[in-house]
């Protein structure tokens, strides 16, 4: 709470005796900084209260957001009614949390759906299908562009590279990346790619993947600075920044636009995790040219790692099944319950052990038993089949 901006600041003289400096980080008395001063006159505030709203993150509680209340005169916020606003802003994040929560489930059921077609595109034309067709790879994930080189090939999609481009980012990968199996970074200009200038503030953010020996899918990202919103910069021609010691809120605005200039939005672990297993899908089901010119001996070996690869497809897939947030099962073509995971036993009741073997049409309710029995002959004619959930 800053109850008066422009009230002069008084000294704090601390005691010698103490051993360390007095820490006024949650003291109400502080002063502001003097940047924050002045970004506050800028906008006519003279008076403000700020609140935090945290939600719940994997490893604790995380800053979402910031209320800020402003008030063009000096007032002082009673201790009560501050109370009664953190309560309220305390209840707003348990709510913005929830919602945080179920966007992220619906993201997680977004990536498993495509992931499904991509797999099927990926049995009738691998892997150009995936770029062609709808869904393409750009549906997996938030990106503005894709790009795939499949043996000497370039299929793009939306705000990409030209074909050139894409060949020397491949052989800038091969030389500095080579014993990778991609690259991930929300700006290629950090990252050393020389070409970064070339394609400015199109493309910042890069994910790519290594498919076979030489070939790669990309996604690409724009960068950020778009994005920002300032409130409080005083646009005045007369002000100069440069040379200026004193930290201004327009200084300090310009040198930020400075460090996102060449950032895209970073890559979440959802995202990586559907890339990733693309990335072994698309790996186990191509054949690698390099097994055309090797001896039998070589070829034995590429055989063996092709094994270990499906093994490693099928463990990424199980893991997506099992930790889904959505329910997931399987039936086998008599209509028993062949695969159940965690969700699905959470919300139904049986477990694992209960549901296998047992015919679907005796778990779900009465009422549901036409409509399940319907679907199961169609699935087993195999029609793609997208109902509603039913009664369990």
């Amino acid at each position: 709470m800053i109850c008066d901006c422009l009230a002069p600041s008084v000294k704090v003289t601390q005691d010698k005796s103490l051993a360390e400096p007095i820490n006024l980080s949650s003291s109400t008395l502080r002063a502001p900084h003097g940047c924050h001063a002045q970004y506050m006159a800028n906008m006519g505030s003279i008076g403000s209260l700020v609140m935090s709203v945290t939600i719940n993150d994997n490893e604790g509680r995380k800053l979402w957001g910031l209320v800020v209340c402003h008030h063009t005169t000096a007032r002082f916020v009673p201790f009560p009614l501050r109370y009664a606003c953190e309560f309220l802003i305390q209840v707003f994040g348990v709510q913005i949390s929830k919602e945080v929560e179920i966007e992220a489930q619906r993201k997680e059921k977004h990536i498993i759906q495509t992931q499904t077609l991509l797999c099927d595109m990926l049995l009738r034309d691998a892997p150009v299908a995936i770029m062609t067709q709808k869904p393409n790879v750009m549906d997996l994930v938030r990106c503005d562009g894709a790009a795939l080189l499949y043996r000497k090939k370039c299929w793009l999609l939306g705000v990409s590279p030209s074909a050139e481009q894409m060949k020397d980012m491949v052989e800038w990968l091969l030389e500095y990346h080579g014993d990778s199996t991609g690259l991930t970074t929300d700006s290629i200009m950090e990252a050393g790619y020389p070409g970064a200038s070339v394609l400015a503030d199109a493309i910042c953010g890069m994910a790519a993947i290594r498919i076979t020996s030489r070939d790669f899918l990309f996604w690409f990202r724009s960068h950020t600075a778009k994005e920002i919103k300032w409130g409080g910069a005083k646009h005045d021609p007369d002000d100069k920044d440069g040379g200026l010691r004193k930290m201004q809120p327009r200084s300090s605005f310009k040198a930020f636009l400075e460090v996102v200039k060449w950032r895209s939005l970073p890559w979440e672990d959802l995202e990586m995790d559907a890339i990733h297993s693309l990335q072994l899908i698309l790996r186990g089901s191509l054949q690698d040219e390099d097994l055309v010119n090797d001896d039998s001996t070589v070829i034995s070996d590429k055989r063996i790692q092709r094994v270990d690869e499906l093994r490693r497809v099928t463990n990424e897939m199980v893991r997506v099944i099992e930790t889904a947030a959505a329910p997931i099962f399987a039936v086998d073509g008599s209509g028993c319950v062949n695969g159940w995971n965690s969700k699905a036993a959470e919300l139904t009741g049986l477990s694992v052990e209960q549901a296998i073997g047992v015919p679907l049409v005796d778990i779900v309710d009465g009422d549901s038993i036409d409509v399940v029995k319907s679907v199961l002959l169609l699935a087993s004619g195999g029609d793609s089949i997208n109902f509603g959930l039913c009664s369990i």
